[in-house]
C-alpha cells in the first residue's frame, strides 16, 4: 500500500511539473494535455485519476506555487537574527530565484493574468509575497528603521508595484536571467525613498548580508 501511494503521488507530482511547463510555455487556453502528458509520462487514464480537467490541473499548479511561496515567506520571516529589511532581501531573492528557475512558480504568474483566474488574484503568490513584506515593514517601522512618512502600507504598495513592473520587464525584454538584480534594485530604491537615514548609512557601509541560495529552490523541489 506505502509503495502505491508513493508511485501515486510521483505520478501526480510529475502530472503538475509537466502541465507546469506547458502553462508558462503557452498559457493556459493555448495548453495541450497531450504535451502535458508527454512531458510526464504519465497515462490518460492516471491523469484523470488525478484531476477532473484542465482547469483542476491548472489550479494545481497555482496551488503547488503558492506552497513554495508560503514556504519562503515563512523560511525567512522565521530568522530572527536578521534586522527585518535583511529579510526582506532575502525572501525577494528567493522569489526572484524561482522566477528565474522554478517552473511552478513561472506557470504561476503566467496562470494567474489570464482571464479564466482573474478572480484568484486574491490568493495569488503576489498576495502572499506582499503580506510578508508588509509584516516585515511593520517590523522596521517598529524598530525605528521606517521613516515617519513612510507608513507599512506605502511601503508594501509601492514595492510590490515594482517589483511587479520588474518581472513584467524581464518577460518584455526576455531576460530572466536578470531578475535577481532586478529585485534588489527594486527594494534598493524603495529604501533609499522611506528606510531612515541611519539605517542606511549603516547598509551603505557594509552592503547586504544575506542572499538566497539554490539549495533554498531544492527544500520544496
Amino acid at each position: 500500500m506505502a509503495r502505491q501511494q508513493e508511485r501515486a503521488r510521483r505520478t501526480r507530482a510529475a502530472i503538475i511539473g509537466s502541465a507546469a511547463v506547458e502553462f508558462g510555455k503557452s498559457g493556459y487556453a493555448a495548453a495541450s494535455l497531450n504535451r502535458i502528458l508527454e512531458g510526464s509520462h504519465a497515462t490518460k487514464g492516471a491523469m484523470y485519476f488525478h484531476f477532473d480537467s484542465k482547469e483542476d490541473l491548472a489550479r494545481a499548479v497555482m496551488e503547488s506555487a503558492l506552497e513554495r511561496y508560503r514556504a519562503t515567506t515563512s523560511r525567512w520571516m522565521l530568522r530572527a537574527e536578521l534586522d527585518p529589511y535583511e529579510s526582506l532581501h532575502g525572501m525577494n531573492d528567493e522569489i526572484a530565484m524561482r522566477f528565474e528557475a522554478d517552473v511552478i512558480v513561472q506557470a504561476e504568474f503566467r496562470l494567474i493574468i489570464e482571464p479564466e483566474f482573474y478572480g484568484e488574484i486574491e490568493a495569488s503568490g503576489g498576495t502572499v509575497l506582499g503580506k510578508a513584506a508588509n509584516e516585515l515593514a511593520t517590523r522596521a517601522e517598529k524598530a525605528g528603521q521606517l521613516r515617519a512618512d513612510a507608513d507599512p502600507a506605502k511601503f508594501t504598495r509601492v514595492l510590490s508595484a515594482a517589483l511587479a513592473g520588474q518581472r513584467y520587464l524581464a518577460d518584455l525584454l526576455a531576460e530572466p536571467a536578470q531578475i535577481r538584480p532586478r529585485f534588489e534594485e527594486a527594494l534598493e530604491v524603495v529604501l533609499e525613498a522611506m528606510a531612515t537615514p541611519e539605517w542606511l548609512a549603516k547598509w551603505r557601509a557594509v552592503g547586504w548580508q544575506t542572499s538566497a541560495s539554490p539549495e533554498d529552490l531544492k527544500l520544496e523541489a
